[in-house]
């Protein structure tokens, strides 16, 4: 098994899948996160940490925020530039960025704080914010009160992310005294490639080996016939309900 350093380093092997199979981040959480940097006349300043393909970046660039990209995968990155254009990108973490003292209102991470160090990132997130500024926090996960996704769970495996968030959630450390949160509800509609491509995307699968990365795929796959519908296009789709967990706190 992978350890954890090499499952988060991982996702640029399949950086398409990653595209084509993760969902979109819901518009309301990302103007929830901003709100309190919000000013009249003035666009807010974010760094999207964990950028990955540019999935939460998109609807940063829609809510009308000024946005640089950073990532530790230079391939993730490069994807991120095809599907976003305009946006600086850059090579970095949390722990480590690549911005100057106070130059940024918020830094928002989507799918990405499980990964880091929390006291070491909170640490770097407050330098880089201005005093007053925001640290969001954002996750897509799958709604398990439906039977069919808590068996979809089973079959690609659970995450670090979904462990955290069943947990005690989200932790951070100075200058961040805690974390506000906010839960939204939605479904999303999938193909067959694109629920497979959502599986072949997560860290436990891109690291597994051939045989077992082919027999969760093979399970996801009748999943998928299991719930199937034919829509009038004639293209057979899931419907996957989605609960988003956004977290945020305050530069003190």
């Amino acid at each position: 098994m992978a350890s954890r350093e090499e499952m988060s380093l991982s996702f640029g092997a399949a950086a398409g899948a990653y595209e084509s199979g993760r969902p979109d981040y819901p518009r309301e959480a990302v103007d929830w996160m901003l709100a309190p940097v919000r000013e009249p006349g003035r666009a807010v300043r974010v760094a999207d940490v964990g950028a990955g393909t540019g999935k939460l970046t998109r609807t940063i660039v829609e809510a009308g925020a000024e946005v640089v990209a950073i990532d530790p995968d230079a391939d993730m990155l490069a994807a991120l530039r095809e599907h976003v254009h305009g946006v600086p990108t850059f090579v970095g973490t949390a722990e480590r960025m690549p911005l100057p003292d106070a130059s940024v209102d918020a830094v928002l991470l989507g799918q990405a704080w499980h990964w880091v160090d929390p006291v070491a990132a909170s640490a770097e997130v407050g330098r880089a914010l201005r005093e007053g500024g925001v640290l969001g926090l954002v996750w897509n996960i799958r709604d398990e009160s439906d039977p069919w996704v808590a068996r979809l769970t089973a079959a690609m495996r659970g995450s670090h992310a979904e462990e955290m968030l069943a947990g005690d959630g989200p932790r951070v450390a100075e200058p961040f005294d805690g974390l506000e949160p906010r839960s939204w509800t939605w479904t999303r509609s999938l193909t067959r490639a694109a629920l497979l491509d959502m599986v072949a995307s997560r860290s436990y699968v891109i690291t597994a080996s051939d045989a077992d990365r082919a027999a969760i795929l093979a399970s996801v796959s009748d999943l998928f016939d299991e719930r199937r519908v034919i829509e009038a296009t004639g293209a057979e789709v899931v419907d996957l309900p989605y609960l988003t967990h956004a977290f945020r706190g305050i530069r003190s």
